[in-house]
């Protein structure tokens, strides 16, 4: 990389790895709270009740887990997982303090550490929660069955053993949908009897079909790993990347040229076939047309640091230059033209600079036949075989 700006250093891969730092530290420490709650005193200890230290310890596990949620969200870009972390965070520094033990301070500097890198990041996170209309679905059944066996619970509460507040029914209504039926709260009447069959039917069945239709994108998700393609959360994380159009001989050496740097690049291709050799050579990859708007945004080509258009394709090239230079307007597109006179063409398409390989390759072969000086060295630079590999030749052995 030669230029990085704020929102580059600072990007989603450092928020999303902080938040999941201070998640994890949130687990732990919370755990080793309740486990040991007064064996290891830190500074703020005498200040704080014990009642309390133990309740943070608690709601501190919960946070952990909560934070983790929302750390797999950021990796798919979620805005609103990032906001989720931003509310978090206070109160896991708040919770940190209050567990009040020498164990808390790795999570109150993590908290710390974190908070700047997430707030920096917001840019970032710019795609909404997409849900389909069976998994909005499945979320609401739920949220209504617990709604409704709450209600229900809270209207029979003299029907039922200890219940007498709406968070006594909250919790009956929570263990018998779920099936754990502690056993603490029995109902007394055969009304009681028939509403807690009904809980109990109605919150398996609503438990059951929430839970198939939010895993199912996880499991399609790691179907897509396997098979070597890049999932929506690899997708949306790109940044300061080089997008490559097209898929061929032509782009053989380019996807060479790439692989020997740390640049991170992904290739655009229509064809599944090809998707399917560089699924094999571990290249991250999208099927899909290199000129349509909707799969250069797939790709984040507005955070690109470069385009290279090189479909072997002139006509396609030039609509796929013109769909990026409307996207990323400061990104620099470079394009491969496969005919010479369709060089002036591509620059009037948005190309920031063409290269045509046939005519570069006659040119060398005619210079070299004629015994021009240099040509070799030029060659071998080309090639990345000569010792003048890290410096490029004279531009003025070469004409224009």
């Amino acid at each position: 990389m030669t230029r990085l700006d704020a929102s580059r250093v600072v990007g989603a891969r450092a928020a999303t790895l902080a938040t999941t730092v201070v998640a994890v530290l949130s687990l732990v420490t919370g755990v080793a709270n309740i486990l040991t709650p007064s064996q290891v005193a830190g500074p703020l200890t005498a200040f704080v009740p014990p009642a309390v230290r133990a309740a943070t310890g608690f709601t501190g596990t919960l946070t952990g887990f909560v934070l983790l949620v929302a750390a797999a969200g950021m990796r798919r870009g979620l805005r609103a997982s990032w906001f989720a972390t931003v509310a978090l965070l206070p109160i896991t520094l708040t919770q940190g303090l209050l567990q009040a033990t020498q164990l808390s301070v790795p999570l109150v500097v993590g908290t710390l550490v974190a908070a700047p890198s997430v707030a920096f990041s917001r840019g970032r996170f710019e795609r909404a929660v997409s849900l389909s209309q069976s998994q909005l679905a499945g979320g609401v059944a739920v949220v209504a069955v617990q709604l409704y066996g709450t209600a229900g619970a809270f209207a029979l509460r003299e029907q039922f053993g200890s219940v007498d507040t709406v968070l006594d029914a909250f919790y009956f209504t929570l263990v018998t949908a779920s099936t754990v039926g502690y056993g603490d709260v029995t109902p007394g009447s055969q009304a009681a009897r028939l509403f807690t069959m009904s809980v109990v039917i109605l919150g398996t069945a609503s438990f059951g079909i929430a839970v198939g239709v939010l895993l199912t994108p996880v499991i399609e998700s790691r179907f897509a790993a396997v098979l070597g393609r890049m999932t929506d959360a690899d997708l949306q994380l790109l940044e300061d990347h080089v997008v490559v159009l097209g898929y061929g001989d032509l782009t053989e050496p380019i996807l060479t040229e790439l692989s020997e740097t740390p640049t991170t690049f992904v290739v655009v291709t229509p064809d599944r076939e090809a998707g399917s050799r560089l699924a094999d050579r571990d290249v991250d990859h999208l099927v899909g047309d290199p000129s349509d708007e909707e799969t250069l945004r797939w790709v984040n080509v507005d955070s690109a640091r470069a385009v290279v258009a090189a479909t072997n394709d002139d006509a396609q090239d030039a609509l796929a230059v013109l769909t990026a230079r409307a996207i990323a307007p400061n990104c620099r597109v470079v394009a491969a033209a496969t005919d010479t006179e369709n060089v002036a063409k591509l620059r009037r398409a948005g190309a920031d600079t063409v290269v045509s390989p046939a005519s570069i390759g006659g040119h060398l072969l005619v210079r070299s036949a004629l015994g021009a000086e240099g040509m070799e060295e030029v060659a071998d630079w080309v090639l990345g075989e000569g010792e003048t590999r890290g410096s490029p030749p004279d531009p003025d052995s070469l004409d224009d």
